[in-house]
């Protein structure tokens, strides 16, 4: 089994973090904006971009073991 709560649980406690600090939200655009910006901004120099790649394609293997047939892992990632 893959060791990848760490990271979402680091990617989780962004989100929290970035929702929180905005309080509120007039419109779902403008919550799922949030997120997405939140999401963008979480490497911003691309320093630990093979780090996050490592713990994406071992999260992604697990679900598509898990969901066997919806989820189609590529080689080239």
């Amino acid at each position: 089994m893959p060791y990848s709560t760490n990271a979402i649980e680091s990617l989780n406690a962004r989100l929290r973090r970035s929702v929180k600090a905005r309080g509120h939200f007039p419109t779902e655009q403008a919550a799922l904006q949030c997120l997405y910006l939140a999401i963008r901004s979480l490497d911003p120099t691309g320093n630990g971009r093979r780090a996050w790649m490592i713990r994406r394609k071992s999260a992604l293997n697990a679900f598509a073991i898990t969901v066997e047939g919806r989820i189609i892992p590529t080689m080239d990632q």
